[in-house]
């Protein structure tokens, strides 16, 4: 039997890359996104009622994966699990499912927050979330309930840090530091596929869109010391093309600061 699912909408935000979004919706606080539903499907008619409801259930479609795993790696785990024991995304009809908080509705626009979701996510269906149906406090989590509770980071940035941060803001528009801190907060710890590299002396490197962001941690504190361009000098230099249109911010950056 062949069964067939067409989008209702897609979901806009910021977040383009796996990487730059929470693992979890509830994990990723105050990052904002809109489902912009289909036109001439008499979606507005069906959306009337939601918006009472604080918190909503979001079906989507993992568009960026093309093939499914039957174990993998979950980011807290120290060993792979069957995919049907995880939230991962290498699902074999590649469904996600987030509660997200609910905003605001207007027209076939519906304004979320705490999502862990890309831009240009297919949607698939929303549903409200319902507290005596839907939340079970105190069930059992499998081998979750057998992982070390995760420590809370507080970040620090220097001075060199943030006035890399703001300059990058204020004379680029290329805003970093919310995002580098949503990432950093949540697994700021080296694990396959996180983009994160541990260097000598203690020092780490995550790798944030085309940026490289060194940093140390000191109990529970993160410690963020400085940027540097992602970029080869071959690429800075204008030799060799890149794929993404912000070499010339690189190119500035490098020059004022004299970090590569």
């Amino acid at each position: 039997m062949m069964l067939t699912i067409e989008p209702i909408g897609y979901f806009h935000t910021s977040s383009q890359a796996p990487y730059e979004v929470s693992r979890q919706a509830a994990l990723m606080a105050g990052n904002e996104g809109v489902i912009q539903l289909k036109a001439g499907c008499q979606f507005e008619q069906a959306l009337e009622g939601l918006e009472g409801f604080e918190r909503i259930w979001v079906l989507f479609h993992f568009h960026r994966h093309t093939q499914w795993k039957p174990k993998v790696l979950p980011p807290r785990g120290g060993k792979k699990q069957g995919v049907f024991a995880t939230r991962a995304p290498h699902r074999p009809n590649f469904i996600g499912l987030s509660c997200v908080q609910l905003c605001a509705i207007k027209g076939l626009q519906v304004f979320v927050a705490n999502h862990d979701l890309l831009e240009g996510t297919p949607i698939l269906d929303i549903k409200p979330y319902l507290h005596y149906a839907d939340a079970f406090p105190g069930s059992r989590q499998g081998w979750v309930d057998e992982l070390p509770v995760e420590s809370c980071f507080h970040l620090e940035w220097s001075s060199l840090a943030q006035t890399q941060i703001d300059y990058l803001a204020t004379q680029w528009n290329c805003h970093l530091q919310v995002g580098i801190t949503h990432r950093l907060k949540q697994s700021p710890l080296p694990y396959p596929n996180n983009r994160i590299k541990l260097l000598a002396e203690g020092w780490l490197e995550l790798a944030y869109r085309t940026w490289r962001i060194y940093y140390q941690i000191e109990g529970n504190v993160l410690k963020i010391d400085h940027l540097k361009s992602g970029y080869d000098q071959a690429t800075l230099q204008g030799l060799k093309s890149s794929q993404w249109e912000d070499v010339p911010i690189h190119q500035a950056f490098v020059q004022k600061f004299n970090i590569n």
